[in-house]
């Protein structure tokens, strides 16, 4: 079994119940070919009925058996295979496998993320930033995408933000933050240096703090008061790809949320945005 399989196992097992746990103690101590085992031999092996198993599955964020015994499978690869962006593949795949292996990837990372992020949390987020005197998102390298998708969005409401990724403006922008304004931390793996260190200082200086991170236990979080974790769920070379996924749905939570906190207000401002915007596009061509 791969080191991010038991990572996984093992950072569930708390949570689990009982006889799922008896079901995670079998797969982590099995000793057969993880490619041969079916739903009848762990459920057999550690002595519990298949719908526990079936549970245990749930329990690890799966949608089935089948994911998870891919999961298996993909544990015990031949050599010259690479496990990269959350899916197996080898010289042996084929450009057909490609889009198959994306799309049910960034899916499984989305259904994570539903889970992983309560309505409480997204009221309070709602709240800080509509809220807030000033806003300013803090990021660094893959995470861009989704501040300036978020910042985008923000100004569209008539929020005004704005994003720092050069390490020098994030200091001088954190330390000049105070009570009342909100600062926005966007980090896959939670740990980015920039980043952290700019949420820091942002909440010394008073600022209410915010985190969109793929993980728990993070020195980001440890640095904010709010977070919107995306999964929870790491892959062994990184997934920076589906990480952008979950990050942008995350970003359009926010963005409907607040909508619908003020709608009269917040559609009236989007109505506004729109406006100017159609003014930027040529009309249509005409007709031949």
């Amino acid at each position: 079994m791969n080191q991010r399989l038991k990572q996984e196992i093992t950072r569930s097992y708390p949570v689990l119940r009982r006889s799922e746990k008896k079901t995670a103690d079998y797969l982590l101590k099995c000793g057969e070919n993880l490619k041969d085992l079916t739903l009848e031999k762990i459920a057999e092996g550690a002595g519990v009925s298949q719908p526990t198993v079936m549970r245990f599955v749930k329990a690890l964020g799966y949608r089935g058996f089948k994911d998870f015994r891919y999961e298996l499978a993909g544990s015990e690869q031949e050599e010259g295979s690479r496990f990269l962006y959350g899916f197996p593949f080898s010289e042996r795949d084929t450009i057909r496998d490609v889009p198959a292996k994306i799309i049910g990837t960034t899916i499984g990372q989305i259904e994570k993320t539903i889970r992983s992020i309560t309505p409480d949390i997204l009221e309070d987020v709602v709240k800080a930033i509509t809220g807030a005197n000033k806003i300013a998102v803090y990021y660094v390298e893959n995470s861009s995408c989704t501040a300036q998708d978020l910042i985008t969005k923000l100004m569209y409401l008539g929020i005004h933000c704005i994003a720092y990724g050069d390490v020098y403006m994030q200091s001088v922008s954190a330390a000049s933050l105070s009570e009342g304004d909100v600062a926005i931390g966007i980090s896959y793996s939670g740990f980015s240096r920039n980043t952290v260190d700019a949420m820091e200082m942002a909440g010394k200086a008073g600022a209410k703090t915010i985190a969109i991170t793929n993980f728990e236990h993070t020195l980001l979080e440890q640095y904010s008061d709010l977070v919107l974790c995306t999964s929870n769920r790491q892959f062994l070379y990184g997934d920076a790809i589906f990480s952008r996924a979950s990050q942008l749905m995350v970003v359009d939570m926010i963005y409907i949320a607040i909508l619908l906190s003020d709608y009269e207000r917040y559609t009236g401002k989007l109505d506004e945005s729109s406006r100017v915007i159609r003014k930027q596009a040529y009309g249509q061509p005409a007709k031949l």
